[in-house]
């Protein structure tokens, strides 16, 4: 469900909001207002259960870009507001923008970066609060490199202790990560335990202990 806004949304409302399962939307790029949403079904990626694809596994292991974590958080939530290949609008306005880079600046947004020669060729990003992680948006302007991204993101998570990686909803893009839908009441028992347990988004992990924990995403090789 969702409703018009009736106030002027800071980010401390809307920290307040995703602590009991809100989220904001608006209905384009233009757009002036936003909308809080409430899904009966609510999209999860299970950070103990991560499905990672056999093909993505080998191109991690050529490591085609150099992924870092909040080195240009608007660079990327603006990436992700651009139009692309059949979406050539956006539910992320003005009002989104600010309010993001805002939670960012506080210590509560974070970016993935997937880089390129330099270029910014993929990432997302997110909010997180307690153990939780609430994914917003992402974008690829290279061949997997927001799943790359988002292969980061979680060995970052399992590493700082989250345990819960909200994806807000299922999509046949996420599904193939192991994401599944779960009732709107199961979902806020998950987070009611999850906002209140602590954890440490870690965005420069000791380079070692990253890569063992995306060793265990991958497993063991396998065959070209």
């Amino acid at each position: 469900m969702s409703s018009r806004r009736q106030m002027e949304i800071t980010p401390e409302l809307l920290l307040r909001a995703y602590r009991i399962g809100l989220f904001p939307m608006a209905e384009s790029r233009e757009a002036r207002t936003l909308y809080w949403l409430d899904p009966e079904q609510r999209g999860v990626i299970p950070l103990d259960g991560f499905h990672l694809p056999r093909r993505l596994a080998r191109t991690l292991r050529k490591r085609p870009y150099e992924v870092t974590a909040n080195r240009a958080f608007e660079a990327v939530i603006d990436a992700c507001a651009a139009p692309r290949p059949g979406s050539p609008d956006s539910w992320i306005n003005a009002e989104i923008r600010r309010l993001f880079i805002a939670l960012h600046r506080q210590g509560h947004a974070h970016s993935l970066e997937a880089w390129r020669e330099g270029e910014l060729v993929g990432g997302l990003y997110g909010v997180a609060l307690g153990a939780a992680f609430f994914g917003e948006s992402m974008f690829s302007r290279a061949d997997d490199a927001s799943k790359i991204a988002l292969v980061h993101l979680v060995a970052r998570l399992r590493l700082g202790g989250f345990t819960l990686l909200d994806a807000q909803f299922q999509t046949e893009h996420l599904a193939q990560f192991g994401t599944v839908e779960i009732p709107r009441a199961e979902y806020k028992r998950l987070l009611a335990a999850a906002v209140d347990r602590p954890a440490a988004f870690p965005a420069e992990p000791p380079p070692e202990a990253l890569e063992a924990e995306i060793a265990r995403l991958r497993g063991p090789a396998t065959p070209s």
